[in-house]
């Protein structure tokens, strides 16, 4: 029988996808970003096993407040596509019980990998890390060819994306590199919004107690201004930004 390694359960989740959500972080993670707040999420043979009906029969419990918000279920991690075959089955799941299906991931994956897993896919949130290439190795360990390769190919199939960017003052935020985003989201027809996630250090207790040193540590959260900012030289090329009211 097929079984998911979870990470975790966030059973009111709000912000991974509309209204409230039961979100699973799975296992395993082939990025290594460099502001990860998960750190314990990378091994993937870690975690708590799952099947598809332990995890369905646990999300009936919630089924209520899903609907009654518009809400639904997230898979996310780590990166939910490292198990793409069980993620499919729960999505298979969800769509014959009436629950909307979300997945939260950054791309780096082989489209044939997660083709399937799309048509039981309602809303995919993209991040992508970086939309520089060469920048993007250095801030998660890869490149962004695979994420750009997937928004591409979900406009094709007309599946609603979020695009979203962890803004790191200093690596992410310069004006030619939010130019280009801009650009590229404008380039795409089946994007809901962008959000901008303001950098935080929340993880770097996980770094340390873990016994990895943490190379962003000196690195400031922006500012409501900044974050205004960056959504405003997206916004500029006719995109929407969720969060461009973070400042007046």
């Amino acid at each position: 029988m097929l079984k998911g390694r979870v990470h975790s359960i966030e059973t009111f989740g709000t912000v991974d996808g509309p209204g409230i959500r039961y979100i699973i972080f799975f296992q395993g993670c082939p990025l290594r970003c460099k502001y990860c707040h998960n750190r314990d999420t990378w091994k993937p043979n870690c975690g708590k096993e799952y099947t598809v009906d332990e995890l369905a029969q646990d999300i009936m419990k919630y089924q209520t407040y899903m609907q009654f918000s518009g809400g639904g279920v997230t898979a996310s991690g780590g990166e939910a596509t490292l198990q793409a075959e069980f993620v499919t089955e729960l999505f298979a799941k969800c769509k014959e019980l009436g629950i909307h299906t979300c997945l939260d991931t950054a791309g780096f994956v082989d489209i044939e990998k997660v083709d399937k897993l799309l048509d039981y896919t309602d809303l995919v949130l993209l991040d992508i890390k970086h939309i520089d290439n060469e920048k993007c190795k250095q801030l998660t360990g890869v490149g962004n060819e695979k994420a750009l390769k997937l928004a591409k190919h979900l406009d094709k199939r007309n599946i609603p994306v979020w695009i979203r960017q962890v803004l790191v003052p200093g690596i992410t935020d310069d004006q030619k590199d939010l130019e280009k985003l801009g650009q590229f989201v404008s380039t795409l027809n089946n994007i809901d919004r962008v959000e901008f996630l303001p950098y935080h250090g929340m993880g770097i207790h996980k770094w340390e107690n873990m016994g990895f040193e943490y190379e962003l540590k000196d690195v400031q959260e922006p500012t409501p201004e900044e974050i205004k900012r960056a959504s405003d030289i997206v916004e500029s090329f006719g995109v929407e930004v969720h969060n461009n009211k973070a400042a007046k």
